[in-house]
């Protein structure tokens, strides 16, 4: 499987499985969990994503007692987390309402869980979950080139942010931030022109691409972007979660999908995606249908 890099000391592969709904799973012991974590490395996938706040702040426990039971897997996998979103739940049960914390504190305390709970000594991506209102730039750049620094966290990066949000936090580090996790699939299209996807473009950061199959719902659409994923799986010989998948693969910006599913058959076949090539016109057929006009 192709690798991206994203800086000189790091690299994702080109599909990313995503664990945010790991602890949703029925069975969520050491030894199912490394069943999805070695049915991703046979095929290549080596970068996982996670953050503080999934599963109800606990889903990064839950590959942790994984990782505790074969230490051998850290030394195969690219391990990527999230903080600052501070909902009224687990260990912030007492929090009066939903909100985001960028302070020194807050980044610091969250890491130091974040390695506690996984029982790892190193992060090698970190992102900044959500563009909060009260960042003060300065703290938040300082504290995350701090943590590279200590050796705590590898990479730096940030989810959700729009390009003025990015250039305020960038302004104020020395390290580059090296990423944006955004949503974009054939179900939310808007990065494709808002401007988004054409600022990491323009710079050459490569941009994550969190829930590619509109988190689900492309899987069940019965209208005419249903027909044509189904028409090309059936040419490519995968099912149409793949042809989803490929259509973020063939932009030129070259998007990392993240992966999310917790049984096992479909993470078994995360890679189809791979085997789909569409050319232009099967591109355009794909985004017709999901704009429901064709292009002006």
């Amino acid at each position: 499987m192709d690798r991206i890099p994203l800086s000189p000391a790091l690299e994702l592969s080109r599909l990313v499985y995503g664990m945010w709904r790991i602890g949703d799973d029925a069975d969520t012991s050491p030894a199912h969990v490394e069943a999805k974590i070695q049915s991703c490395l046979d095929q290549g996938i080596t970068s996982f994503d996670q953050a503080d706040i999934y599963g109800g702040y606990q889903a990064e426990a839950i590959l942790g007692t994984a990782l505790k039971a074969n230490p051998s897997l850290r030394g195969k996998m690219e391990i990527i987390t999230k903080c600052d979103i501070v909902a009224p739940m687990g260990r912030y049960a007492s929090a009066k309402v939903k909100h985001y914390d960028t302070s020194r504190a807050h980044i610091e305390k969250s890491v130091e869980m974040s390695l506690k709970d996984m029982g790892i000594e190193h992060i090698d991506l970190l992102l900044i979950h959500r563009p909060d209102p009260l960042m003060d730039h300065n703290e938040t750049g300082a504290t995350l080139d701090a943590l590279v620094k200590s050796g705590k966290i590898g990479s730096v990066g940030v989810s959700n942010f729009r390009p003025w949000d990015w250039d305020l936090l960038q302004s104020a580090m020395n390290t580059p931030l090296v990423t944006n996790q955004i949503e974009i699939s054939l179900g939310e299209i808007s990065p494709f022109t808002n401007g988004d996807l054409a600022f990491h473009q323009k710079l050459g950061t490569k941009l994550m691409a969190w829930s590619p199959l509109g988190g689900g719902t492309l899987i069940k659409d019965e209208g005419a972007l249903g027909a044509v994923m189904d028409e090309l799986a059936a040419e490519f010989g995968v099912d149409r979660s793949a042809v989803a998948v490929a259509f973020l693969l063939a932009h030129p910006a070259r998007l990392i999908p993240v992966m999310g599913t917790n049984n096992l058959d479909r993470i078994g076949r995360i890679s189809d995606a791979l085997k789909v090539k569409l050319d232009r016109e099967s591109w355009y057929r794909l985004y017709e249908a999901a704009l429901g006009t064709e292009v002006p």
